[in-house]
């Protein structure tokens, strides 16, 4: 059975507090802000659980601000799908990072950062016509600049036995971020001295 988000029982706490509670509440954002984050995220990840094994998955995501829900789809058989179809509770984020925020300390190093984390049931959806439409609103997020019919073939019933289309019903939200001034002192952007992965190197060390 789904536990209450709403209410969790915090470590070292006698109360509880709200699930969505954010510790800095000068960085907190407000329902408007989150919807536009959300909108506008390029990826996310899903973390469910499943006996009491925590499990992370990076998805693309669409948000459906009508449904007050989240889209994504995946494979028909795996982990997630199984951790899924074992009920309790997920939690989906999507963030952002910004510059490197330097100090004459090291342990007031800081970082620029948005992001939003939002709580509820992960479910698979069985209905056709929902999946279908889910499906599409991921296509058309992420080509806009594509047509269908014109560009490309849409899914098709036969499709959907090939994919597991996924909701997540928002039960509760945060949003957070922390932004300087553009001329705050010695502020710089990682990616600038980072060694690169194997993946944005191209394979290539």
């Amino acid at each position: 059975m789904l536990p209450n988000l709403m209410e969790v029982e915090m470590a070292g706490d006698d109360a509880k507090k709200p699930v969505s509670e954010i510790r800095r509440r000068d960085r907190a954002q407000d329902e408007g802000w989150i919807r536009a984050f959300l909108q506008a995220g390029a990826w996310g990840t899903l973390a469910t659980v499943s006996e009491g094994q925590p499990f992370i998955n990076t998805n693309l995501y669409v948000y459906d601000e009508a449904a007050h829900a989240i889209y994504l789809h995946g494979a028909r058989i795996g982990r997630t799908r199984s951790n899924i179809e074992a009920g309790g509770p997920a939690c989906f984020n999507v963030s952002e990072m910004g510059r490197i925020l330097p100090d004459d300390v090291a342990l007031e190093f800081s970082v620029e950062y948005a992001g939003v984390t939002v709580f509820g049931l992960c479910t698979v959806v069985d209905d056709d016509d929902e999946a279908y439409r889910g499906l599409q609103m991921l296509m058309e997020k992420y080509a806009p600049q594509l047509q269908p019919d014109r560009d490309y073939r849409p899914a098709s019933r036969e499709d959907l036995d090939r994919t597991s289309v996924y909701r997540i019903d928002i039960e509760a939200w945060s949003g957070k971020m922390n932004e300087k001034d553009a001329g705050f002192p010695g502020a710089y952007w990682y990616e600038h001295h980072r060694t690169p992965s194997p993946f944005s190197s191209g394979g290539k060390e």
